[in-house]
């Protein structure tokens, strides 16, 4: 601390935090960290507040991407309803409790009982197994989302049944997320309280994992980091601008969210720290991290996509066996792979030195998704996202070439 200067208490640290997370709604513990470190506050003072902020419920916290971030929170004009839908009274004990307190919580161990309740009280968010008596979970799920004054309702799916199928299915039917058990109380509590609590735009895992400023930071290290054991490359959905154009763009977005939502869960297993996953709003992601974490991820995923792949199709109506009679004919069935494409990093400078020829030097170091597509070589969009009041939004068609 420079001489003259006062160490600040823990509540003006508290509100130097709150100021910087309400600009910008989420903001990571790195931007944290660098933001304390410009005011002189120390690494375990600004965890002291963040533990204070979260316990307050003024902030809430997750591995977005495998970033930690923190939302910035509001209390709801009225107080949230939730049905926890489990009909193991342990689990859904340890469900109830994990939710913490502020919540008008409903438990449930009937599937016919809870969907025939979920219609007369409309509840704010549910918390929902597969396996139950009198109606299954993907039923209850599928009802929700269909019904026009319930689709608003928030689904969390927790199931310890087989996730290569079922995960699609859920995500399919409507479900925000996907969590297989056994289940971590603390993720389970920070999801159901950045859905229904978060200030601003309405939380969504999709359009949620890291943004293009944490995509940017992640170029500028590959670039600088002068260890070779740093990677960052691209996972492309391949065929995904034919199998959207065939089936329709919800079963688009669909296969997007599938490929996010298994990404998430992998970069944030212990020993993936350092590794993150990052969105391009189209029909590719950015992986980065030590070479070894890279390619397990992209080996597993690949791995479980391949899997889930005759489902995919059968939930559309092509059964493979067909494939015979239909090839006789020339009809072209869409296919769906995951390709992956590590960026070289002679390859990324010489890209980046292009990019920075038309930008400020102020400006170095901090992208647009136009110009981090350039970078990495996803210039050419067969599939492009885009996200308004009524939620995302997926687009098939290449994109007009910019005018010189």
């Amino acid at each position: 601390m420079r001489p003259g200067n006062v160490m600040k208490g823990i509540e003006d640290v508290e509100s130097d935090i709150m100021s910087l997370v309400n600009d910008k709604q989420e903001v990571t513990y790195n931007e944290l960290k660098d933001y304390a470190s410009s005011l002189e506050i120390d690494n375990d003072t600004l965890k002291r507040a963040l533990t204070e902020l979260v316990k307050a419920s003024a902030l809430a916290s997750r591995s977005s991407g495998g970033i930690p971030t923190y939302y910035m929170l509001q209390e709801p004009q009225h107080i949230k309803r939730i049905f926890v839908i489990e009909d193991d009274q342990n689990i859904n004990k340890l469900m109830t409790i994990a939710l913490g307190s502020g919540y008008d919580v409903t438990q449930l161990y009937d599937g016919r009982e809870a969907m025939e309740k979920i219609k007369f009280q409309k509840p704010d968010l549910v918390v929902l197994d597969l396996m139950l008596p009198g109606m299954d979970g993907l039923q209850i799920c599928e009802s929700i989302k269909k019904d026009q004054a319930l689709r608003e309702t928030t689904v969390i799916i927790v199931s310890a049944m087989d996730a290569t199928t079922n995960r699609f299915k859920g995500i399919k039917y409507g479900a925000d997320y996907y969590i297989k058990k056994p289940f971590d109380p603390d993720e389970l509590r920070s999801l159901v309280t950045i859905f229904l609590k978060k200030k601003g735009k309405k939380f969504d895992p999709l359009i949620d994992l890291p943004n293009e400023d944490r995509i940017s930071d992640s170029i500028e290290k590959s670039v600088k980091e002068a260890d070779s054991d740093y990677e960052i490359g691209r996972l492309r959905v391949e065929g995904l601008a034919s199998f959207a154009s065939k089936f329709g763009n919800e079963a688009g977005i669909t296969i997007l969210r599938l490929a996010s939502q298994l990404l998430q869960e992998k970069v944030k297993a212990r020993e993936m720290e350092g590794t993150f996953v990052g969105f391009l709003n189209g029909d590719d992601f950015v992986i980065a991290g030590s070479k070894r974490n890279v390619d397990r991820i992209v080996e597993s995923i690949k791995s479980e996509f391949q899997a889930v792949l005759p489902f995919i199709y059968q939930s559309e109506g092509y059964k493979p066996i067909e494939k015979g009679i239909e090839d006789i004919y020339a009809v072209q069935n869409p296919t769906l792979a995951l390709g992956y494409a590590e960026i070289k990093r002679d390859t990324l400078m010489a890209r980046r030195a292009e990019v920075i020829k038309e930008k400020r030097k102020e400006e170095i170091g901090s992208y647009t998704y136009d110009e981090l597509r350039r970078m990495l070589g996803s210039e050419n969009l067969d599939i492009t996202i885009t996200r308004d009041t009524n939620g995302v939004k997926l687009s098939v068609g290449k994109r007009a070439e910019k005018e010189e």
